[in-house]
């Protein structure tokens, strides 16, 4: 069986003529039913109807497609149907400490990722590629204390076209796992349940999970703010980079 690809918003189409996936047994590539895994810290169930693309071939497809990597891809996760697309990266940074969990400044954060999206832009221009313009909050921060889970989505605009990104961050005991929704705008209410359905087949490594830290175990320099700044000092340039991808 021949799959076309997906990754509809994650890369971009024209990337070659023909198929990209052939079939489940492709390197590079699994269909479901299956388990992926996440490096050497998690793993994610794939379902039936949908492709998960290891991280080595998820970053050749991002450089072919104008994109930029930070060599931390773990993989993607999409739909046969090419609808949506979910990457998957990891940070190992540490145990990152949730005491600001009652902090979180919207409007700062907001800026922040403005000015790394127009940052991003240089990079952007260098490459033939058109702006991206951070238009505001879609949801803003909001930390589940119970799972250890970060989430936020943004709303930007490229071309007159609205984009969309819906970011998840995974506390884990040696760092977070970054989960970026790439999704059309008008998609997102209905996409939603099944992406919150898909991330229920997460599961860090025994040993990995935020639960299993122990004193002695390597703690993060910053706490939840900065995960939705982009993270070290270097984040809000960043962002500008991987926030926005496939446009």
């Amino acid at each position: 069986m021949k799959l076309r690809p997906s990754l509809p918003l994650l890369l971009v189409m024209s990337l070659a003529t023909g198929d990209v996936f052939a079939a489940k047994t492709t390197e590079g590539f699994l269909e479901g039913p299956a388990t992926a895994k996440l490096g050497s810290v998690a793993e994610i169930k794939v379902p039936v109807g949908y492709i998960f693309t290891d991280g080595k071939t998820l970053r050749k497809l991002l450089e072919a497609g104008g994109n930029p990597v930070s060599g931390n891809e773990l993989g993607s996760l999409e739909p046969t149907n090419g609808e949506w697309s979910v990457m998957f990266r990891f940070e190992d940074v540490g145990y990152v400490k949730d005491e600001d969990k009652d902090k979180l400044d919207a409007d700062k954060l907001l800026q922040n990722y403005k000015d790394g999206t127009e940052a991003g832009n240089k990079v952007r221009e260098k490459a033939g590629r058109p702006p991206i313009h951070v238009v505001g909050w879609e949801q803003p921060p909001r930390y589940n204390e119970t799972t250890h889970n970060l989430e936020w989505a943004i709303r930007g605009e490229c071309q007159g076209r609205d984009i969309l990104n819906y970011d998840t961050r995974l506390l884990g005991r040696k760092g977070v796992m970054k989960v970026i929704l790439i999704v059309d705008p008008k998609e997102l209410p209905q996409t939603l349940p099944t992406f919150k359905t898909l991330m229920a087949g997460y599961n860090f490594d025994t040993g990995q999970s935020y639960a299993e830290y122990r004193p002695g175990d390597k703690v993060a320099k910053y706490g939840l703010a900065a995960l939705v700044a982009g993270g070290a000092a270097v984040g809000a340039a960043k962002l500008g980079l991987f926030a926005w991808l496939g446009v």
